[in-house]
């Protein structure tokens, strides 16, 4: 499995509903993409008190293949012929859950990205943002989780896609607009070593 996340910023007063618009005209094109074990739609708005305006989907790869399928083909291009090109952030990973949830449709998301310090042993960073997953996955309410790292820059990101409301506190809460997820079974679950 392959985490992968690109954030578009938008201006303060940029119409949030050009982007809801974009995802359900849009969304249902990759609903069969061959290698995506899922991708969540998400977006944050300042006037739902986020800090700032974004369209930030969330993918987790299945195969990657598939990711390159997307990066180098027209889908992404897409992207980047509207908003300019984003930087795109990798994680190779570490864990993969379906919660109590699994069946329901997600309403929010949260994404925690923790860097691993120069001084500690990644073994152990990664041991117990393992524990963590196994004890969020296991959580009400929660729909599914991933746990993976960035060994370039030593840094943990934990996904979770929750069917009501996000716990508070727990990391950067998105609201899920639309999950395209042709392969999530095909998403090994458990630890991915």
């Amino acid at each position: 499995m392959h985490a992968m996340q690109y954030e578009i910023t938008l201006p303060a007063d940029y119409d949030m509903g050009v982007i809801r618009h974009r995802v359900a005209t849009r969304g249902h094109l990759l609903d069969d993409f061959p290698g995506l074990g899922l991708k969540a739609y998400l977006i944050r708005e300042r006037a739902d008190g986020a800090p700032v305006n974004q369209y930030a989907p969330f993918y987790l790869w299945a195969a990657p293949e598939g990711m390159n399928a997307f990066l180098w083909g027209p889908g992404f291009q897409g992207i980047v012929d509207d908003f300019g090109r984003p930087e795109v952030r990798h994680w190779t990973g570490a864990a993969y859950g379906d919660g109590p949830a699994a069946g329901s449709a997600p309403r929010y998301a949260v994404r925690r990205r923790v860097p691993i310090g120069a001084g500690e042993p990644p073994a152990e960073a990664v041991g117990r943002a393992l524990a963590a997953h196994e004890r969020l996955v296991a959580a009400d309410g929660v729909v599914a989780a991933a746990v993976a790292v960035d060994p370039r820059h030593w840094e943990l990101v934990a996904f979770s896609l929750w069917a009501d409301a996000a716990p508070e506190g727990a990391g950067d809460v998105f609201r899920v607009l639309h999950v395209s997820q042709p392969h999530r079974g095909e998403l090994r679950r458990g630890r991915h070593w």
